[in-house]
């Protein structure tokens, strides 16, 4: 498949679709790019003016004036790191709202498929049914909301964050309500995707399913040929 090929790996919230993609990405030498980033330094971004995740022309002007460009130091909103502002429990909350906007999704749609004209891997809910249809390996990376849960409390504790288990769960199973419902993109396993769970699984164990897929099918286009 080569050095330009794009990995799509589609799944809800706390499925382990990050580290996993970053992971992948690191062992075929191509970017890793983090969608889940993008949605939530617009939703900061957003929240912060005190704009409404409701489409309308002052949403427009909002995102008129937005800029968002990736470096070395991570992800730059507007010309400053986005850092751990965007991964805040209240980013949580609202993230799903604004990224089920229409008008949100096509702003991010060509900032997105500009990262992978030269190959990478992408994680998120419709990079391979809306983003890069024509990927050539398409992963669905999902586990059980109380697993999901869990991972995400963890994650918060380490981070110093003062959250109870419950309340992760609940906004685990808002944001799956308003991914699969949303009338833009909603969050769906794509055809020919391969769906993995990561319930049992390690970060390490489902890279290496995903890079095992990725040497079969590599196989198979080489029979063909």
């Amino acid at each position: 498949m080569g050095v330009s090929i794009i990995v799509a790996i589609d799944g809800p919230a706390g499925a382990g679709k990050s580290t996993v993609a970053r992971l992948v990405a690191q062992r075929l030498g191509v970017p890793y790019l983090d969608t889940g980033a993008l949605y939530r330094a617009i939703a900061f971004f957003l929240d912060s003016r005190n704009i409404p995740p409701v489409e309308n022309t002052v949403l427009t002007d909002a995102l008129s004036t937005l800029s968002i460009e990736f470096s070395d130091r991570g992800l730059l909103l507007n010309g400053e790191e986005a850092g751990s502002r965007i991964r805040s429990p209240h980013v949580d909350s609202i993230v799903s709202q604004y990224s089920a906007l229409p008008m949100v999704r096509r702003r991010l749609l060509s900032i997105q498929r500009d990262q992978g004209k030269k190959g990478l891997v992408a994680d998120g809910r419709d990079m391979g049914t809306v983003v890069f249809p024509d990927a050539p390996v398409k992963i669905f990376l999902t586990a059980s909301d109380a697993v999901r849960a869990r991972r995400r409390y963890l994650e918060l504790r380490a981070r110093g964050e003062n959250v109870a288990f419950d309340d992760v769960l609940d906004v685990i199973r808002q944001r799956d309500r308003i991914d699969a419902e949303r009338t833009s993109a909603p969050l769906k396993k794509a055809d020919d995707a391969v769906e993995i769970n990561t319930d049992g699984l390690t970060a390490e164990e489902a890279a290496r399913e995903i890079l095992m897929h990725i040497e079969r099918r590599a196989a198979e286009s080489e029979a063909h040929q």
